[in-house]
């Protein structure tokens, strides 16, 4: 019976994640509008935090991003410092589809990330093989980009599996000073 309760509560709090969706038309005349292709071109710096699935801060970071766009096509270069001495490095590989629509490719996300634009946010969704420790974890990412004032973006990932939001990203990104 305990098993058919926990069950059930799953499935519950799956349903209700669903239901609570985002919806990138919300910010579509609000400002300053992110531009994609423009705000990822250069050199930029983050800064940023993984939260457990009870926000504990489990792992800090920062983070250095280099960007290049060639008409449609991006390569977006990332170098992430983690404050136990870890590093990682990723390459995106980026097209724009039309005005809002993007797709994104990098070496550990599994197919493909959809990126939609619209106004002051950006909206991608892909799946990642997430290594903690010594296991890995496929998890979906919803992750959420908004321009903020003096050219600083922040940026929430919700990382899920089975439906359930087991952890959580922020990242403050800046255009890098010359």
């Amino acid at each position: 019976m305990q098993k058919f309760r926990i069950l059930l509560l799953l499935l519950f709090l799956t349903l209700m994640s669903g239901c609570m969706a985002i919806d990138i038309k919300n910010y579509k005349d609000e400002k300053p509008k992110l531009d994609i292709k423009e705000y990822f071109t250069g050199s930029l710096k983050a800064w940023g935090i993984v939260q457990d699935w009870r926000g504990n801060v489990v792992s800090k970071f920062d983070a250095d991003m280099e960007g290049q766009w060639v008409g449609n096509e991006g390569i977006l270069k990332e170098e992430f410092r983690y404050y136990n001495g870890k590093t990682q490095n990723r390459i995106w590989h980026i097209t724009k589809q039309d005005d809002n629509n993007y797709i994104g490719f990098a070496d550990d996300i599994i197919d493909k990330a959809i990126g939609q634009n619209l106004g002051s946010a950006a909206k991608w969704q892909y799946v990642m093989d997430v290594p903690v420790d010594s296991s890995v974890y496929r998890l979906k990412f919803d992750d959420w980009m908004w321009q903020m004032n003096d050219g600083v973006v922040i940026n929430r990932s919700y990382m899920k599996k089975l439906g359930i939001t087991v952890a959580q990203l922020t990242i403050f990104i800046k255009k890098a000073q010359d």
